[in-house]
């Protein structure tokens, strides 16, 4: 029998080209086939040189070769799927750290599958037959990991975003340092004179209203002539502006500040001022947290904090990506950022 010595990208007269392999890969760039596999599987640095993996990667990229995933997955044991679960589809905020975590999921072969809880609220029910066939991991934004439970199965990495630091149950978290971000709003407001204040807190129960609520209360405690009045809502524009109305209508001197929990909120707490007939901000202030579109939408826009949520679905996806191989994920919190505009201004004389 006579054997084809053509290499495995060679093909016959009349017929297609084959697709490309690593050993094609490996005879271009003259290296070996195992050497190919460490730099095209991210896993080459310490073990290849910087000219070298480049050379693979321009051979690669010459060849048109595409490494074969799902029989790469075969041998690894995963989907390359990880499942970011978030409390709702509506808002804003949890839109970009999708995109976040999608975009870095895509430079490494990875695919990310969006899945809100029921309602927001109590646990999510797992998508899948068997979340641990179909998932290699699971990103949760800004929930409680009680409520994933039916999703995670006893061995799947569970990375918490915005969520309680201290729970045992996740193998990485990602947070803002919310505290400082409510520290550098309040001290806005107090340089501006103000020291009446309503707190427009979520009526959601969750870790980051709560760090919102008790930084707040830390930051005026220490100022002998500030007040501040705490009413709760709900994530929404009416029930904001119901539960203003019914703050500042009460008996004794007005608020003459506004810190929300959200910007949606403080959307509705600006209609709530206008609806008494009184302005904002030569009136009362106004503040929201999280720079939505919103925040500009509105007239006057709002003085909010910045979040940076696509930098949160980033580093989400990293730290599972770190745990996935056995390597320690980034720590530390990502900062928060004071935006000022047109809602806040002096407090008006007594």
């Amino acid at each position: 029998m006579v054997r084809d010595s053509r290499g495995a990208g060679d093909a016959g007269p009349g017929s297609a080209p084959a697709r490309p392999t690593s050993r094609d890969v490996a005879r271009l760039a003259g290296v070996s086939q195992a050497t190919v596999s460490l730099v095209l599987g991210e896993k080459w640095r310490g073990r290849v040189s910087e000219r070298t993996s480049e050379l693979v990667r321009n051979a690669a990229r010459e060849l048109g070769y595409r490494p074969n995933l799902a029989a790469r997955n075969l041998r690894l044991g995963r989907t390359r799927t990880a499942l970011l679960v978030v409390p709702a589809l509506t808002n804003e905020f949890f839109a970009r750290v999708y995109t976040g975590a999608a975009s870095l999921a895509a430079e490494h072969g990875f695919g990310v599958v969006l899945y809100p809880s029921p309602e927001g609220v109590g646990p999510a029910r797992d998508p899948f037959a068997s979340a641990r066939a179909a998932l290699d991991g699971v990103i949760a934004s800004s929930m409680a990991a009680e409520a994933l439970a039916a999703i995670r199965g006893t061995d799947l990495p569970l990375v918490m975003l915005d969520s309680d630091p201290a729970d045992p149950g996740a193998v990485a978290h990602v947070n803002l340092d919310i505290a400082d971000g409510m520290l550098q709003m309040t001290d806005h407001l107090l340089a501006l004179g103000h020291r009446r204040f309503v707190h427009l807190a979520s009526a959601v129960a969750s870790w980051t209203f709560d760090v919102r609520a008790r930084a707040l209360r830390e930051a005026l405690r220490t100022v002998p002539d500030a007040v501040v009045r705490t009413v709760s809502a709900p994530l929404e524009v009416d029930g904001a502006r119901e539960a203003v109305e019914r703050a500042l209508g009460l008996p004794g001197p007005r608020p003459t500040a506004i810190v929300c929990d959200d910007d949606i909120m403080a959307a509705g707490a600006c209609k709530a001022v206008r609806r008494l007939g009184l302005s904002v901000p030569e009136d009362v202030s106004v503040t929201g947290f999280d720079d939505l579109a919103l925040a500009t939408a509105v007239e006057p826009e709002l003085t909010t904090l910045r979040l940076p949520a696509e930098r949160v679905g980033e580093r989400g996806m990293s730290a599972l990506l770190a745990v996935l191989d056995g390597r320690r994920p980034e720590e530390g919190d990502l900062p928060v950022e004071l935006v000022v505009r047109g809602s806040s201004a002096p407090a008006p004389a007594v």
